[in-house]
């Protein structure tokens, strides 16, 4: 494995979950729950002849940022694409749990200051949803999830890192739009059905599946960014997503929940207003939408350097504050 000051080196795409975990806390900080060494796999997989992972693809565990606790949940993609199970999935919601009893015993132990040590939950997404040998186990965990993310309103805040290859997609999309703050890059990529699916249901002729291009354009962290589904947008190195989450955790948390975009019934209705908008619009592409948004260069901004983009780009204004 890698040290600390290479890890925040590496492209955040190309890194595991284990090191995209131990490289988003403070250096030394990292300490893994229930890892390989503990041998925790799925109890389903081998009825069905599968391999298993001793950490069933889900690493969980607690590091510092500044003086803050910061709960980690790092999903692999390289394991049965990152999707959920029973096991990863009890791991994420025990993970949450953690994080909220910590919540609890440092608001009690500083009752005067423990704004500056209110533990966070950080999620690196890389999955495809519900892993489908174990389907009623994986919704079932996503249930949870989500219950345990109602549970940490007004408490404390989930943040999602989204950069890895596989993206986040399926139930996991819902969990990723839950959190109170999402940070990608723009080789991340966001949604509910997952490009092949789409095809696959709807043909090639409604949304060409190998056209990456396309896909990126759609559901990448540009277009994500644009259209204000994600807070910011980063470098792909696990040390630019290491940077924007310090930046994230320095504000005031009633600031980080101004961030959300579901929660509210103010909210809702800003949803529907773009489903509406959709509508009226009936986009043959992204760009049509980006333009709308005062983007006349909008045939120039996937191919532009990040530094360049974030300079020009013109999103969504949120009417809710």
């Amino acid at each position: 494995m890698l040290s600390w000051d290479e890890t925040q080196k590496a492209k955040f795409t190309e890194s595991d979950a284990r090191a995209r975990a131990y490289g988003l806390v403070d250096k030394g900080s990292f300490t893994e729950f229930i890892g390989p060494i503990d041998r925790m796999p799925s109890p389903h997989l081998p009825v069905l002849g599968e391999a298993i992972g001793f950490d069933d693809g889900m690493v969980t565990g607690i590091g510092l940022v500044g003086k803050r606790p910061v709960f980690v949940i790092s999903q692999e993609g390289r394991f049965i694409g990152g999707a959920v199970g029973e096991v990863g999935g009890a791991k994420m919601v025990q993970t949450i749990k953690l994080a909220l009893q910590a919540y609890e015993e440092v608001k009690k132990k500083y009752p005067d200051s423990y704004e500056q040590k209110r533990p966070a939950v950080v999620i690196s997404f890389e999955t495809g949803g519900v892993r489908l040998h174990e389907a009623n186990a994986g919704l079932l965990a996503h249930a949870e999830v989500m219950d345990q993310i109602q549970d940490a309103r007004g408490k404390i805040p989930i943040i999602a890192v989204i950069g890895s290859k596989i993206g986040c997609f399926g139930g996991m999309g819902f969990i990723g739009a839950a959190a109170d703050v999402i940070i990608m890059s723009e080789q991340g990529r966001l949604g509910l059905t997952g490009p092949e699916v789409i095809e696959q249901e709807m043909g090639k002729d409604e949304f060409d599946a190998s056209n990456r291009a396309l896909v990126f354009r759609t559901t990448g962290g540009k277009h994500k960014y644009i259209m204000q589904d994600s807070n910011f947008l980063v470098k792909d190195s696990i040390e630019e997503f290491r940077g924007a989450l310090q930046k994230v955790l320095q504000l005031p948390f009633g600031e980080i929940e101004k961030y959300r975009r579901i929660g509210s019934l103010e909210l809702v209705e800003e949803q529907l207003e773009l489903v509406k908008l959709a509508a009226e619009m009936q986009p043959k592409d992204s760009r049509d939408v980006w333009k709308y948004y005062g983007n006349e260069n909008a045939e120039d901004l996937p191919d532009m350097p990040i530094e360049e983009f974030l300079r020009v780009v013109k999103r969504r204004e949120r009417k809710t504050k």
